[in-house]
């Protein structure tokens, strides 16, 4: 028998020994529960990397050593995961906990664990968790049949579920997990496969049962990347072994996200593919950050583009005088590293040095900010402030008209305040 607690762990510390993919899983979750969470493992994925070189979680770049737990030099741990591939390790780390009367959930072994981690989901405020006799098929089964049933109004946990087959392309959202459509969702409850981004809304992959693959497509700007085509064959070779694919990604799959290629892979292939359409952060960063893309007076049109190229650069395909001369709005994606050269380009092809920019860093979440400025210093005020990706840049006058109407928002999407000038930020 088991004890359900809810745990409020805001500002407590908790400690992550592994780096895999149950931590992979379990640390997205303590983040978005507001955990400082410190991790124990000499490599990690590389999504996990990258909430590490972002500052958001502690990494200890090595194996698991005594004290770790309960030191001296250890914080004052309010829960232990154990979730490295080594048996004779995640023991340890468990008897130590065990010692110092600290929770420790192990990934290897429930029947040694002190702590289980139920299958849980959210629906209308509410929280569900389930434990169903360690079959986390079955649990995860039955707490996606409550949550639907608190979100419809039936709560029939009794109805079946439909069955998918081939790769199924869900366009996560822009971050926020609770932003993914319902159909997303769906699918994403089902998959026996999940091909996932680092821009995604990673914490949902712990609400899936524990047999589930997780492939770590994650391409970290100027860092480690799985190429377009090895993600391209593990769709189409999953599929084809009869499992039902989910490839889940930040923003929509097929604005810059390559959905396109991936479809046209499936169907090459004979793979059945469908497209489940996402919230794109160039529509939701302007929005989370209080700024119309669109304003009556102001700006009828909205042009939307990648930057992973320069300004300049014989690859692009940018009309950036076009965009100059336009006057709408302009939101460009994949734009941080080249802000400099993009101000420079549309101020050259005749846009105003001082039109209002704002770059929006990691919008819908928690570590939301936005940072604004004119064509003329926004580089500037970017490097000093630090912004990195991923971040969405927003060029015209409705930067100019959120700040007027006092609905622009420099911290999260759940505060906002007059700005004295056009370069406050935080």
């Amino acid at each position: 028998m088991t004890y359900l607690l809810g745990l409020r762990m805001r500002g407590r510390d908790v400690l992550v020994v592994g780096g895999g993919r149950v931590a992979g899983r379990r640390v997205p979750v303590l983040l978005e529960a507001g955990a400082r969470v410190t991790l124990v493992a000499p490599s990690v994925s590389a999504a996990l990397e990258d909430l590490a070189a972002a500052g958001r979680i502690t990494w200890e770049r090595r194996v698991y050593a005594p004290g770790d737990v309960s030191g001296p030099e250890a914080p004052d741990f309010w829960l232990v995961h154990a979730a490295t591939d080594a048996p004779d390790v995640n023991a340890a780390v468990a008897e130590e906990a065990e010692a110092a009367r600290v929770w420790c959930v192990r990934a290897d072994d429930r029947h040694f664990s002190s702590a289980w981690t139920p299958a849980t989901g959210t629906a209308g405020g509410i929280t569900v968790g389930v434990v169903a006799s360690g079959d986390p098929r079955r649990a995860a089964g039955l707490r996606d049949a409550i949550t639907d049933g608190l979100a419809d109004g039936t709560l029939d946990a009794r109805r079946g579920r439909e069955r998918f087959s081939g790769v199924a392309l869900v366009g996560g959202g822009p971050g926020d997990p609770g932003l993914i459509t319902v159909r997303g969702q769906q699918l994403l409850s089902q998959a026996d496969v999940v091909v996932v981004d680092r821009l995604a809304p990673t914490s949902l992959l712990d609400r899936l049962p524990a047999d589930v693959e997780i492939v770590d497509a994650s391409k970290i700007p100027y860092g480690r990347s799985m190429s377009q085509e090895d993600i391209n064959d593990v769709l189409v070779d999953r599929a084809r072994r009869g499992r039902f694919v989910v490839r889940l990604k930040g923003g929509d799959s097929f604005l810059f996200g390559r959905g396109g290629e991936e479809a046209a892979a499936c169907a090459a292939a004979g793979v059945p593919v469908i497209a489940v359409p996402g919230v794109t952060s160039a529509l939701a960063a302007p929005a989370s950050a209080g700024i119309p893309a669109t304003h009556r007076g102001v700006a009828q049109d909205v042009h939307i583009v990648s930057a992973h190229v320069a300004p300049g650069d014989e690859r692009s395909t940018v009309d950036w005088r076009g965009l100059a001369r336009a006057g709408g709005t302009v939101v460009v994606l994949m734009g941080v590293e080249r802000i400099e050269a993009i101000a420079e380009a549309l101020v050259d092809h005749g846009r105003p040095s001082d039109t209002p920019v704002a770059v929006v860093q990691e919008a819908t979440l928690p570590g939301q900010r936005t940072v604004t400025g004119t064509l003329a210093d926004i580089a500037d005020s970017v490097r000093s402030a630090g912004v990195r990706p991923p971040a969405v840049v927003i060029i015209g006058e409705v930067v100019k008209t959120a700040r007027d109407l006092d609905i622009l928002h420099t911290g999260t999407q759940f505060e906002t305040r007059r700005l004295a000038t056009g370069r406050d930020l935080q």
